[in-house]
């Protein structure tokens, strides 16, 4: 899926634009046990509950793509013959109706999902969706859909006691200690299937989501779609992508070669941005090994990086540059000393030996300041 497709169905998540018959859930306490089930129309709700479950439920559309929102893919056997599979096509099949399907939904999540102490709600709804027609420029065309795209959604939101505060107690007309009932916080993991893939369900795909990208929760993941590959969480492939630099170019891994791969690797990203292309941004190892060679890194070293990657990754491997660096800093720390530097400006910082001791050299324009006190 891509930015514009998830863009699409999160409109969908407003009272007067989805078909959502009913809201499913179960409310589930840290030690696994079910404290309550939760099935209502969403139609017989006051307008601001119903608006509180559709505002859940969008959020597991929320996020960057790579990051908060990774795609899943089902291999050829596993769609024909997989106990996962056959389980989610069954919930979106039925509507969720079926509560012997919803039951053993909700076993499979409480049974594996570690959400430490918190209690927590699993919610689930289905929609159906009547894929208006687009010209090629995007824009809807005059006649009816063409397509119908039925899918489930899936958030698991942690449940946390109110805050301690002051409330008024009309009887008493006075004000006193309260705390209130419950909290559904923010969804931290869920998921949508099947994947809305060219405007159009895929059902060799699903789009998973997570709250903290350094977070996905493998193990709902492994238990929900056991998929042949699992993805790797943004710092994970951050830290992948770090080892195989320096373990590739050791001693050649140097200030300046790092500068060098920020430097092109955030070019790539504003590009991007400014391009406005929904398609998530991708680069592979062999790009990265380009950027390597410019530097003045030897083909042997080259080919054991790209190596490397292939090794973490997969070879071939399409990564997020997003996920590589962090394109908003440029931080270099010694022992002692951190220096942080606008990456647009990452240039002005650079290594020099001076009487055989390595100092990193920042050149000094007419302001100069000190915890912001100006300084000659």
């Amino acid at each position: 899926m891509n930015q514009k497709e998830i863009a699409e169905l999160r409109r969908r998540f407003q009272p007067e634009k989805n078909a959502i018959g009913r809201i499913y859930g179960c409310y589930v306490n840290s030690r696994r046990e079910v404290i309550s089930y939760i099935e209502g129309s969403l139609g017989a709700m006051p307008q601001e509950e119903a608006g509180k479950y559709l505002e859940l439920l969008r959020k597991t559309l929320s996020g960057t793509l790579g990051k908060n929102l990774i795609d899943l893919v089902f291999s050829t056997k596993q769609v024909m013959d997989s106990e996962e599979h056959r389980r989610l096509m069954a919930l979106r099949s039925s509507q969720l109706r079926d509560g012997e399907l919803r039951q053993e939904f909700y076993r499979r999540v409480m049974d594996t999902l570690d959400m430490g102490d918190s209690n927590y709600l699993i919610l689930l709804a289905h929609d159906t969706y009547d894929v208006p027609s687009r010209d090629r420029n995007g824009d809807r065309q005059a006649d009816d859909s063409d397509r119908v795209f039925s899918y489930i959604v899936c958030c698991v939101c942690p449940v946390k006691d109110g805050r301690l505060e002051l409330g008024y107690c009309p009887g008493e007309n006075e004000f006193h200690n309260c705390i209130p009932s419950q909290i559904v916080a923010p969804p931290e993991l869920g998921f949508l299937f099947p994947a809305f893939d060219d405007r159009a369900a895929n059902i060799y795909n699903a789009l998973a989501y997570a709250r903290k990208p350094e977070q996905l929760h493998q193990e709902f993941l492994d238990a929900i779609f056991h998929v042949e590959e699992l993805p790797m969480s943004a710092v994970e492939q951050k830290e992948a992508f770090e080892a195989a630099l320096t373990q590739s170019l050791e001693k050649a891994c140097s200030l300046e070669v790092v500068q060098a791969v920020h430097e092109r690797l955030t070019e790539r990203i504003e590009q991007h941005k400014e391009s406005k292309d929904p398609e998530p941004l991708a680069v592979t190892a062999g790009e990265v090994g380009s950027i390597l060679r410019d530097c003045g890194i030897g083909e042997e070293q080259v080919t054991a990086f790209c190596q490397s990657c292939g090794q973490q990754f997969g070879e071939g491997a399409a990564l997020s540059p997003a996920n590589l660096i962090d394109s908003k800093r440029f931080q270099v720390r010694t022992g002692e000393v951190t220096l942080s530097v606008a990456p647009d400006r990452s240039y002005l910082v650079e290594t020099r030996i001076i009487d055989g001791r390595k100092y990193l050299l920042v050149p000094v324009d007419e302001s100069l300041e000190v915890n912001g006190l100006p300084v000659g």
